[in-house]
């Protein structure tokens, strides 16, 4: 059975005993070394199993399970994190040619760790094949007809041969 954010509460442990196996708390606490950048509400540390090279976290302080639990004095927290992590790596690393943002909020969108965290992934030329469609390659038969309604943009070969599951489409015929 999958659940969500608070039902997985509800259901398996308090809150307060995910704070206290809380691998991100733990960071707040006893591995402050791995922190890069903080402010009153939120920090920033290395993603621990890195996608690219940089890829960082940026947490609130306090406990909460996901991105909706946050108020809006965090999520201005934890932007300004971002903003200025952002700024560091473009000129750190000029390799960076954007970056993926985003997070996963319960176990069916693939959340491991219940304390919430946003990802900021530095994207560079050449680090996948086709980067068109960014996160919409998360579900990979909907990442195969986005491509195919957004190359519509894409002239001349906008009418080039898609595979779509188990059917051929001609990008501009599924617009």
């Amino acid at each position: 059975m999958t659940l969500n954010s608070n039902e997985f509460l509800k259901n398996n442990l308090s809150r307060e005993e995910l704070q206290q196996n809380c691998l991100f708390c733990d960071v707040q606490t006893i591995d402050r070394k791995r922190i890069i950048a903080e402010n009153s509400l939120a920090f920033a540390i290395r993603d621990g199993f890195p996608v690219t090279e940089f890829h960082t976290l940026f947490i609130p302080k306090r406990h909460t399970i996901d991105y909706f639990g946050l108020d809006p004095e965090e999520v201005t927290a934890i932007n300004q994190l971002m903003e200025a992590q952002r700024r560091f790596l473009l000129v750190t690393d000029p390799t960076i040619g954007g970056f993926n943002i985003g997070m996963n909020c319960g176990e069916i969108a693939g959340q491991s760790i219940w304390h919430c965290h946003v990802h900021m992934i530095p994207r560079r030329k050449g680090d996948v094949e086709y980067p068109k469609g960014g996160v919409r390659h998360v579900i990979p038969y909907n990442r195969d007809l986005c491509l195919a309604i957004q190359d519509r943009h894409d002239p001349p070969d906008r009418y080039r041969r898609l595979t779509v599951g188990e059917r051929h489409v001609i990008a501009h015929d599924a617009i």
